[in-house]
């Protein structure tokens, strides 16, 4: 068993690894609210290095708190890296 979860580990990280500094993906679609719902930002980000991420926070159409991550590619567009749907209530009402 711990040969197999170690085996599991491996090719998981490996996949971690060879991703990084790729920005081929089209990346996720953008829905409204994200930065490049109407298209790409009329300003370019040249101050912020190629390969850094910001957040982007917004509320969805249907009242849903959205967060996005955005990669700044070598061209200066911007690639949805991710995107996190946090819960509209929580059962935990501590």
């Amino acid at each position: 068993m711990k040969r197999s979860m170690g085996l599991i580990l491996a090719v998981a990280l490996a996949g971690c690894t060879a991703s990084v500094g790729s920005y081929s993906s089209a990346g996720l679609e953008p829905i409204p609210g994200s930065i490049t719902y109407n298209g790409q930002p009329r300003t370019k980000l040249t101050k912020s290095p190629v390969g850094s991420s910001f957040p982007h926070n917004f509320t969805d159409q249907w009242g849903r708190e959205v967060e996005e991550i955005y990669i700044i590619r070598p061209d200066r567009t911007l690639l949805i890296a991710e995107r996190h749907y946090r819960p509209v209530f929580s059962l935990d009402d501590d």
